[in-house]
């Protein structure tokens, strides 16, 4: 897969999906199905940040990566 996020945009995936698990552990929102919706964005987020490459950017051709030419 060809890296399309960047260093900044990596860095900010990876603060929210530390705030998305922190309010679905500490149940901020209440019990139920939205602490299971926060869990699977913090994992998108975390995977996305550690792969490097976002599949709605390749859709829609964005890129956040420097690229050496």
């Amino acid at each position: 897969m060809k890296k399309n996020v960047g260093t900044i945009d990596r860095a900010i995936r990876i603060i929210i999906a530390i705030i998305a698990a922190y309010f679905a552990y500490s149940g901020t929102f209440g019990e139920g199905w939205i602490n299971y919706v926060l869990y699977a964005v913090a994992a998108i987020m975390l995977v996305v940040a550690f792969v490097g490459s976002c599949p709605l950017y390749c859709a829609f051709g964005m890129n956040t990566c420097k690229t050496k030419e």
